[in-house]
């Protein structure tokens, strides 16, 4: 029996380039389904970021004359093939340094801004992933599209590539990682993506609002649409609030969408054996995590000669969504009183200027680090005693899993995949793995981290609400 081929496109994925979350489930994904017997391969862009010669990727003969039309223009593009480590998943890099020789994947750091010519990259990279595959090799019989960045793919296969190529019996599935995000473009980008400007009219699959938007051409076209936990696909169903304009277009396809929350890959986020922690430890052996606090406080540059205190710690982009104006409006409050705090990210410059100044008012119990780097997440995940996760949306979330599984207690926002994978701990039951609340505010953000700080005290009920965490099925 011939196996599923199955093609993965994307914007990015660890360990080769990674911005956020999405990155996680592009390296995590396809080895799973590969120990399932299907056959997967990845498609990316070859940022600059990506060191061909550390993972091993060498330059592949791409088909024909390895070009691709944006618009008037024909622009080469090259192809390299490496493997995703510990798997035999292809990882095939697409490029082009006109348009992915650049410092930051989505945005230029500079600026923190879009590029200008964000429209022309991203057509560039899924037109040159459908030119690559189109000659069969490899010959994907599901093309699965992460995102608006791939969202013109489902519509390309529909309406261009269908016939007289690879792509007779292939289908397509659209996962939504993130709704807020779109790829809205001016009307020109039609004729740009190669699609006909006469198709471009009031309530089409190509206009939303005056505009061009990847998301909603994803949707329209795919022939099944994920998106990333149960409660997220009813919420983007449900309202502006969390479907952005397009949550019409998603009930006319709701017999088509699904949710499946996101896993983690038991490999890499593991306390058991995991090789960027100083300590190891398991459910049954929970010494490890000490040591971890210990060394968590002496990289963030604070003392720590109260262990006794509960350390709190984030690791987040720093902006609205992650819950980030509810945080500032009670930091004071937190600091004040006996416990620790890290944060482990960046973002908008005007918080990280709050945030410093607050931590300043409490010297030795606090510190950040506006940046990101993965020994570092892991660390905070191993040392932290209590994470906060108290987002505006979020569609599935990592990090609250990464630190169930870690021992770390999550607080919470019931919201998305938040709400599938937290349940409020009961201390007269014993159930229940965090704390969570509802209402967008501070006071019940506050009134929910002041839940697991009374409990803190509680040692063998603080053990409990640890291990139901820990043995959670996560992966």
């Amino acid at each position: 029996m011939t196996s599923l081929n199955v093609v993965m496109v994307a914007a990015e994925c660890v360990p080769f380039a990674k911005v956020g979350g999405l990155a996680d489930v592009i390296g995590a994904l396809p080895a799973a389904l590969e120990k399932l017997g299907v056959a997967v391969s990845i498609a990316i862009p070859r940022h600059r970021v990506i060191n061909l010669e550390k993972f091993g990727f060498e330059p592949y003969p791409a088909p024909g004359n390895a070009r691709v039309p944006v618009g008037f223009e024909s622009i080469p593009y090259d192809v390299h093939r490496g493997k995703l480590p510990n798997s035999s998943v292809d990882v095939f890099l697409l490029g082009n340094d006109r348009f992915f020789d650049r410092p930051g994947i989505y945005v230029d750091p500079a600026t923190a801004k879009d590029y200008p010519d964000q429209a022309d990259r991203w057509i560039f990279f899924q037109r040159a992933v459908m030119e690559f595959l189109k000659s069969g090799s490899p010959s994907p019989d599901i093309l699965h599209c992460h995102d608006h960045q791939t969202g013109l793919i489902p519509a390309y296969l529909d309406r261009i590539y269908r016939t007289g190529y690879a792509y007779t019996q292939t289908r397509s599935i659209f996962t939504i990682h993130n709704m807020g995000y779109q790829g809205l473009f001016p009307r020109d980008v039609m004729t740009r993506s190669g699609f006909n400007d006469a198709e471009f009219y009031p309530a089409s699959p190509f206009e939303f609002y005056g505009m061009v938007n990847f998301m909603k051409l994803g949707i329209t076209y795919a022939d099944l649409i994920t998106t990333v936990s149960p409660t997220y696909a009813r919420e983007i169903q449900g309202s502006d609030e969390f479907g952005y304009g397009l949550q019409g277009v998603l009930r006319n396809r709701s017999d088509r969408l699904i949710g499946i929350l996101n896993g983690i890959d038991d490999e890499v986020w593991n306390p058991a054996k995991d090789p960027l922690i100083p300590a190891t430890y398991t459910a049954s052996n929970l010494s490890g995590k000490l040591e971890n606090k210990r060394a968590l406080l002496k990289k963030f540059g604070i003392d720590p000669s109260h262990l006794d205190w509960p350390l709190v710690a984030m690791i987040s982009r720093i902006d609205v969504q992650k819950g980030f104006d509810l945080v500032v409006s009670i930091l004071d409050y937190l600091l004040a009183k006996d416990l620790y705090f890290v944060l482990l990210g960046s973002g908008n410059k005007e918080t990280e200027g709050y945030l410093r100044t607050v931590i300043e008012r409490h010297p030795g119990k606090a510190g950040i680090r506006f940046e990101f780097d993965n020994g570092s997440a892991h660390l905070t995940e191993a040392g932290a005693d209590i994470f906060l996760m108290p987002s505006k949306y979020e569609p599935c979330g990592l990090n609250q899993m990464y630190s169930l599984r870690y021992g770390t207690v999550p607080v919470v926002r019931r919201t998305g995949g938040l709400a599938d994978t937290v349940q409020e701990f009961d201390p007269s039951t014993g159930t229940g793995t965090g704390f969570v609340f509802t209402a967008y505010q501070p006071e019940q953000l506050k009134m929910a981290v002041d839940r697991a700080l009374a409990l803190w005290p509680d040692k063998t009920a603080w053990r409990v609400v640890m291990l139901n965490g820990m043995r959670q099925e996560l992966s």
